[in-house]
């Protein structure tokens, strides 16, 4: 039963949304009282300055506004991260163009049919020859693929976000990294950059944890922020940015050191040359232990578990 107090002091609390009298600046001036006074206030209805700071594009585009955009490019992935009970990643990249094997051994026949036509033509060779090479790699779709999924199913299985997969977004092994988590119902991040052009996530991203970063830098902060592992599948100037720039991260201990995969050493034996830079001078033997090669889903993980127990550390660390 409702108690009674007995207090006709006290008035009534106010409605928190609505007044039974309007307020003065609730109405405009009327024009009976200046009958310019509604082209004036259109006037200002119609000028920059009153939009407001965070509806105003062109003022949040702008050179004075550079340092909100970077607060924010870290804050949203930020957030949303947390929310989502995402502690810890392993980065997965590699080349956008090694397709699934399918989809390259298509290419290859396309490619062979149009030199087949015009068999003289140097670039129809040149593209039939490229088409054979990322035949060649597209295994390292599928093993990307597996590695997501024996990352998925970790810790306490696909429901448990502790640990996901984090990938830039895109097609080609980052693709197959995200597919493989997707396959196990699990969550899984791609951080997207805006380019000049059009540029689509692959549909695998979890889609509440894909992102749009306008700065590079800001992307590469959150890529190496929660990262527990980088795995480098063959790649082109992106992968090497990644791993130049970890391994630079690591090598000068800006930040504690994290394992790094090459997967494919024939790859990158021939890609990145480390006896060549160890003999010329350019950096030092332990430099050479900051990463090593694997060849499978399996070599990959039992490697990253390894390096953790080795150093004393879980790979996924126990819940509070």
């Amino acid at each position: 039963m409702k108690k009674k107090y007995n207090r006709p002091e006290v008035p009534e609390p106010p409605s928190p949304n609505q007044r039974k009298e309007s307020l003065p600046w609730q109405k405009p001036k009327p024009s009976g009282e200046d009958p310019e006074g509604p082209g004036k206030l259109q006037a200002i209805f119609n000028s920059p300055s009153y939009v407001s700071a965070i509806e105003d594009t062109d003022f949040l585009y702008g050179e004075d506004a550079r340092g909100v955009r970077l607060q924010l490019d870290y804050l949203k992935p930020d957030s949303l991260l947390k929310e989502h009970g995402v502690q810890h990643t392993i980065v997965v990249f590699g080349s956008t163009r090694i397709v699934e094997p399918a989809a390259a051994r298509k290419k290859v026949e396309q490619s062979r049919d149009a030199l087949t036509a015009n068999p003289n033509d140097c670039e129809l060779q040149r593209r039939l020859f490229v088409a054979e090479r990322i035949l060649a790699k597209s295994h390292y779709y599928d093993i990307a693929r597996e590695f997501s999924r024996l990352v998925a199913n970790a810790g306490e299985g696909p429901q448990d976000s502790r640990l996901v997969v984090m990938t830039g977004g895109g097609p080609g092994v980052m693709e197959a990294a995200n597919r493989g988590a997707y396959d196990a119902g699990a969550k899984n991040v791609g951080l997207n950059i805006i380019l000049p052009h059009e540029q689509y996530p692959n549909p695998y991203v979890t889609p509440d944890l894909c992102f749009r970063f306008h700065y590079f830098a800001l992307r590469k902060m959150h890529f190496m922020m929660r990262a527990k592992a980088l795995v480098a599948f063959p790649g082109g100037y992106g992968t090497f940015d990644e791993l130049f720039e970890t391994l630079t991260l690591i090598q000068t201990r800006k930040i504690k050191p994290v394992p790094v995969v090459l997967v494919g050493e024939q790859y990158w034996r021939k890609a990145f040359d480390i006896d060549f830079l160890l003999e010329e001078g350019v950096i030092d033997i332990e430099d050479r232990d900051l990463f090593w090669f694997a060849e499978t889903a399996e070599d990959i993980w039992e490697g990253l578990l390894y390096w953790y127990e080795h150093n004393g550390e879980k790979l996924i660390e126990e819940k509070q």
